[in-house]
């Protein structure tokens, strides 16, 4: 499926840059600038130094100098805008109209705007959809690239995402011998100091097993465990 990141006279070439990094990060690389203020925007070290990394996006990017020509072979095209057009396409959440988009297997264009005014009316006419990110009443301007970032997550959600990549370090969990020998470490301390009296321990020995036998301590963390006792051992010289 084709999905397009169009930038209608983009005036700034970091924003040019940062939405570029924006889309990589997302799987886009198709993208579009209408009329941008700077027709070398692409090439300017502004906007490579934003890209970070995603300067095979700017490479492939085009320009052009109307949204007809950026539009060309799109089926829906999204436009975006704070507040809706009278007599404009409908406005809809991004995540509600990306849910049913999704599966209807369409080439896909969202348009931004310029950073200071926004999409000119005739340019959201011409699209099929306004998409209105929510956001706080009160305030409620975005950057270009930011509102890039947004919608470009978004869509990939509504394609199917992509996997998390965890990263669980090898732990080895401390069994039964290693278990015993930290609480007769803390009941030699905890008597040595006079914390537990052993005439009358009451249950303060087996509460202390259950703790730590509902943390699934690591060896590690036994090791740790028993290093803080030496060090409060009142039996210790250095004390």
């Amino acid at each position: 499926m084709t999905t397009r990141f169009v930038l209608v006279e983009p005036s700034h070439a970091g924003n040019v840059g940062a939405a570029a990094r924006a889309m990589k990060v997302m799987g886009f690389h198709d993208l579009v600038l209408v009329n941008p203020r700077r027709p070398d925007v692409l090439l300017l070290e502004e906007t490579q130094a934003l890209a970070s990394g995603a300067v095979d996006v700017l490479q492939g990017a085009r320009v052009v100098a109307t949204l007809d020509e950026a539009l060309h072979d799109i089926h829906h095209a999204c436009a975006t805008a704070m507040t809706p057009r009278d007599f404009g396409p409908p406005t809809a959440a991004p995540r509600t109209h990306f849910a049913a988009l999704a599966p209807m297997g369409r080439r896909v264009a969202l348009v931004f705007g310029p950073e200071r005014t926004g999409l000119a009316n005739d340019d959201v006419y011409r699209c099929h959809v306004c998409l209105s990110i929510p956001t706080h009443p009160d305030y409620g301007s975005l950057n270009l690239a930011q509102a890039v970032q947004l919608l470009a997550y978004d869509w990939r959600q509504a394609l199917g995402g992509f996997d998390v990549m965890e990263r669980t370090p090898a732990v080895q969990l401390a069994d039964g011998a290693a278990v015993d020998g930290l609480l007769a470490h803390w009941q030699e301390v905890m008597v040595a100091s006079g914390f537990l009296n052993p005439a009358a321990p009451k249950k303060l020995l087996p509460r202390l097993r259950r703790l730590v036998q509902r943390a699934a301590l690591s060896m590690e963390e036994v090791h740790i465990l028993r290093g803080i006792a030496r060090s409060v051992d009142p039996r210790d010289p250095k004390h």
